[in-house]
């Protein structure tokens, strides 16, 4: 039988605690945020996705980034932004939920309020996505209540005296300066809240209704099918860019941190504004429509010169004029406001959808349903412009409106409003480094939506430009491919391209940013030759 001792703890003023345990301190603060954040997960299964605190701020942070600083991301992180986003959030709250710990330990309740304003940045976040009600605070409320209620816990059992202990656990204590029931308390809250945290967002990210929903469509034969590609549109040299971009490979640059998960079932698009009937669609209306399908480039208004944010692709849809014919535009409704299902908006001129070019309410992407990233189940495809102005994944509202009376999601942070695609071209392969002298076979592609290319021209170390030879023209909205042989010789030399459209325009060499209405200049490979 073991012999009691008392144990006691020099005097210290409970509002000044002194560094010792800071170490523990963290831990407990880093613990205790995890804890909230697992909860306001699981809170927001039942309420909606844009509700769970970590998102809605993320979602913010996306919303009022500068646009310099997004800009960046796109160039520096790609289609991997997001994931760029996530884990700079996750670094941000490790470090200052590590530092809530040790300030509630030395200056009580400074940590706590910290905390707090943590969960009031949640509900204010929360209460301003797309589709908020009143039910949206409660996960980050929740959030800040469990998170100050964990740290609170585990700084008491940090700095707790204990009456007596015994001759191992003070033996096992002196050593570790660390109570054990702490130590086991914090453990169990952890595993806990990794269980919570992992359970709330696989409720909340689990796509499997909308896969199985998406799995179980057959798609309609198209009543315009597109024309075949022949076989000379594809360029037909190894390494160079496929003249349709597969679904896995297409880009994607959107500011949906979530991918929304809707169904079939779920899909409406209300069609308002000015126009003479209002009505809403269904799926299953839609579906019934006549289809058309087209192969259609899209283009990311982010794209630097000689970027990879473009594709091509075969759309399935029905024509965006037919709805509006059934609408009956009004008279000075310039501009179709379309908005997704996450609140994303676009403005698109009414005219690019009336001039007969291929605007498609799109259902499927090389003959299978939209994937879920891609938009699932309906999107925009419009041919010419940039996607910030036209290409709405998940929408589900239409307004007729104009330009006068409507700010778009990104006109509103500087852009332009009508984001018409700029004439480019891009050199494919060789990437760049050394090669061989001798022939070496240059590729690339040229785009000018909705105009199309009539020449492609290289020029060596700003020389002469040279024609190059393009492969077959499909069409004037889909890209077009070029190579060109040059005599390399020794030595360090620099290719460009350039493209000319076919109303003679040549492609600018003045170089400007994407901001605000897509970048310019020449695209250009350096070489070493030998």
């Amino acid at each position: 039988m073991s012999s009691g001792r008392t144990l006691t703890r020099p005097d210290v003023d409970d509002n000044r605690r002194p560094s010792t345990h800071d170490g523990p301190a963290a831990v407990a603060g880093l613990i205790a945020v995890g804890a909230g954040l697992a909860v306001g997960e699981l809170c927001a299964v039942p309420i909606s996705e844009n509700s769970s605190p970590f998102f809605a701020v993320g979602s913010t942070v996306v919303d009022h980034t500068p646009q310099a600083v997004r800009e960046w991301a796109i160039g520096t992180f790609g289609t991997s932004d997001k994931t760029a986003l996530f884990t700079g959030m996750a670094l941000i709250i490790v470090v200052l939920a590590a530092a809530t710990g040790v300030l509630e330990r030395r200056r009580p309740p400074f940590g706590c309020v910290v905390i707090g304003v943590f969960a009031v940045v949640g509900v204010v976040a929360a209460l301003n996505r797309s589709g908020s009600s009143g039910a949206y605070i409660i996960p980050s409320l929740l959030a800040g209540v469990v998170g100050i209620g964990v740290l609170r816990l585990l700084l008491r059992q940090l700095d707790a005296t204990q009456d007596t202990y015994d001759d191992e656990q003070q033996d096992d204590e002196q050593q570790s300066g660390v109570p054990r029931r702490f130590v086991l308390t914090a453990a169990g809250i952890a595993v806990a809240a990794i269980a919570v945290g992992a359970v709330g967002r696989k409720l909340l990210a689990d796509a499997a209704r909308t896969v199985a929903d998406r799995a179980g469509i057959k798609l309609p034969a198209p009543a315009s099918p597109a024309p075949p590609i022949p076989a000379g549109a594809d360029i037909g040299v190894q390494g160079a860019t496929t003249y349709v971009t597969d679904n896995a490979s297409f880009y994607r640059i959107d500011t949906a941190l979530q991918v929304p998960q809707l169904t079939t079932t779920d899909w409406t698009l209300r069609v308002h504004g000015l126009v003479d009937e209002e009505f809403t669609l269904t799926w299953d209306e839609l579906l019934a429509m006549p289809m058309t399908e087209r192969v259609v480039t899209l283009t990311c208004v982010s794209n630097e010169v000689g970027g990879d944010l473009i594709g091509n692709a075969r759309w399935l849809g029905v024509p965006m004029k037919t709805l509006l014919d059934r609408a009956g535009v009004r008279p000075g409704a310039d501009m179709l406001f379309s908005t997704s299902s996450d609140g994303w908006t676009a403005g698109t001129p009414v005219s690019a959808i009336t001039d007969k070019r291929d605007a498609l309410l799109a259902v499927a992407m090389n003959g299978e349903p939209l994937p879920i990233e891609h938009g699932f189940p309906v999107r925009q495809v419009i041919p010419g412009l940039y996607g910030y102005v036209s290409a709405t994944k998940w929408v589900t509202d239409w307004e007729l409106t104009r330009f006068s009376d409507a700010q778009a999601y990104w006109t509103t942070r500087g852009w332009s409003a009508l984001g018409p695609i700029k004439l480019a071209s891009r050199i494919d392969r060789p990437a760049g480094g050394s090669v061989n002298p001798g022939e070496v076979i240059i590729a690339g592609t040229a785009w000018a939506q909705h105009t199309g290319i009539s020449a492609v021209q290289v020029r060596i170390d700003r020389g002469p430009w040279q024609d190059a030879q393009l492969a077959t023209e499909y069409s004037i909205d889909t890209w077009r491919q070029w190579k060109f042989t040059w005599q390399a010789t020794s030595g360090k030399h620099t290719v460009e391209c350039r493209a000319i459209d076919k109303n003679g325009k040549a492609q600018t060499e003045t170089e400007a940013d994407p901001v605000p209405d897509g970048a310019t200049g020449l695209d250009s490979r350096d070489y070493t030759v030998g």
